[in-house]
């Protein structure tokens, strides 16, 4: 018997609201995640690094860490 995940319940609820607030209109609900994807872009364009082990290792060969 599995017990119940406290975060899959949260990621559930979350899921539900924001399909409800788009009366279950998948077209809405998928504009509406791209619209914020677009929004999350731009606010961390540049500040996120694409391959961050890459970079470590990089690093980590020129002695550096």
């Amino acid at each position: 018997m599995m017990l119940p995940d406290e975060i899959l319940e949260e990621i559930y609820k979350i899921r539900e609201e924001h399909a409800k607030a788009f009366n279950y209109d998948p077209e809405l609900i998928f504009a509406d995640w791209l619209e914020k994807r677009e929004e999350f872009e731009q606010e961390w364009k540049g500040k996120i690094i694409k391959n961050p082990l890459k970079k470590r290792k990089e690093s980590i060969s020129e002695g550096r860490v």
